[in-house]
């Protein structure tokens, strides 16, 4: 197997979308597939409707997991893809603005509008969101999930 913090970082920038699983308080499962940026390919962040089952979701159970996959067929076998378990929340404060500088410069980057703070405080609909990755993973050439340590 390559270098598997690169092959982990590879993955991660390339995609735009990532899979985030959710559950209610009574575990019954959601997945979604939502935009995102990373910083340091451990914190994903994202902005969504706090009333969107997923994000209701989150306020009930903070934990999640996450898939970023290259969904293109181009051969069987191994797929592209990080898995990450990871911990979330609705960001406030000056975590905020961070945030949304990060989701921003990333937007900007592929040619799409950016946001402002204004964008993700009432009477706004949309609110930002950060997942901090607890540990991730990739495949090796027997569909086992290896541990990635990303390093510093």
């Amino acid at each position: 197997m390559p270098d598997l913090a690169a092959h982990a970082r590879r993955i991660i920038d390339a995609h735009v979308y990532m899979t985030l699983a959710t559950a209610d308080s009574g575990g019954r499962p959601w997945a979604s597939p939502v935009w995102f940026a990373h910083e340091d390919h451990r914190r994903f962040i994202w902005v969504s409707r706090p009333e969107r089952r997923h994000s209701r979701n989150l306020a009930e159970r903070s934990e999640a997991g996450i898939v970023i996959f290259d969904s293109t067929p181009r051969r069987q076998g191994t797929p592209d893809a990080v898995y990450l378990e990871a911990v979330t929340e609705q960001v406030a404060g000056a975590d905020e603005e961070h945030c949304v500088e990060v989701f921003s410069r990333r937007s900007v980057a592929l040619g799409w509008p950016g946001l402002s703070v204004s964008d993700v405080r009432p009477p706004a609909a949309l609110r930002v969101y950060r997942a901090t990755a607890s540990a991730l993973f990739v495949l090796d050439e027997n569909d086992d999930r290896i541990a990635v340590d990303l390093g510093d």
